[in-house]
């Protein structure tokens, strides 16, 4: 039920829900900073849209009480790019697995960061397909060995935070499950930043990849020091290509572009459905074909 607005956001506002995630899965860990981050930005479950694919990752908002649109496998971002612009006032937040946001929907991400629309996309990153059974997706490691791979991975892994950072994305943070509070920070960051937002989240599978375990993502992930400047796009690159036994989480690159819907004069004044309609203006528009 939808609160008075002068009522304070808390964590029971977004629910408690019995999951379908296996014990341990990182999804618990996102899930919780997640509402963390809704209720640090004070943001009403009816001011929210999540907008997901397929995946288990996908099935996060599914545990959320907020607005969510649970779309085709790596096409998240085109219908959370029209609520966007339908209604500038609804944050928008694209929540899903690493195979549906950078295989799929790998040209649709592309085109996000070169509009900079203003929606947050928290990729759950496990460099595996959790729900189909454990085959590889775009960030396995080479050698990684699946049951559909049993030579193991040929491929170069796909560097998400390279792709940002090289393409002056808005806001590109990394972050791991397993310091959940200061994902949340990440989250927070990510949300209230006016443009587009990546935040590549590194999270165990614990069914299917026994080599990116939690142990081993916590014996790597470390912030990034507190001198470097997110605005240093030479030293957010640097950032971004490391991967070994250091992984750098935190905010590795932003920037102050314009996001895309202020370009468009029509969606400024809100909501697209509660614009009035000048219907002696439309009647001419279309006698105009006549």
């Amino acid at each position: 039920m939808e609160q008075p607005p002068d009522t304070p956001v808390t964590l029971p506002d977004y629910g408690e829900y019995e999951t379908a995630w296996c014990p341990g899965c990182g999804n618990f860990g996102i899930l919780k900073a997640v509402k963390q981050a809704l209720v640090a930005c004070q943001l009403r479950p009816e001011s929210v849209l999540f907008v997901s694919g397929i995946g288990q990752a996908a099935k996060a908002p599914h545990y959320l009480n907020a607005n969510l649109f649970n779309g085709l496998h790596g096409r998240a971002l085109p219908v959370a790019t029209g609520a966007k612009l339908a209604n500038r006032a609804l944050t928008v937040i694209v929540e899903s697995g690493d195979g549906c946001l950078y295989g799929e929907g790998g040209n649709h991400l592309i085109a996000a960061i070169r509009r900079n629309i203003h929606v947050t996309v928290l990729t759950h990153n496990n460099q595996i397909y959790g729900l189909t059974k454990g085959q590889a997706s775009p960030t396995s490691m080479e050698g990684f060995v699946t049951k559909a791979q049993p030579d193991g991975v040929h491929s170069q892994p796909f560097n998400p935070m390279a792709t940002a950072v090289a393409m002056k994305a808005g806001f590109a943070a990394r972050g791991f499950s397993g310091m959940p509070d200061h994902l949340a920070g990440l989250i927070q960051a990510g949300i209230n930043h006016p443009g587009f937002a990546l935040i590549d989240i590194l999270q165990p599978c614990v069914s299917f990849n026994k080599v990116n375990t939690f142990a081993w993502y916590k014996s790597r992930c470390r912030d990034v020091a507190n001198t470097h400047d997110p605005a240093n796009w030479e030293a957010a690159m640097k950032l971004a290509f490391q991967w070994d036994d250091w992984i750098p989480v935190g905010i590795l690159y932003k920037n102050d572009r314009a996001p895309f819907e202020s370009y468009f004069p029509a969606c400024a004044p809100g909501p697209l459905a509660e614009q009035p309609v000048d219907r002696n203006a439309l009647r001419q528009i279309l006698l105009s074909y006549a």
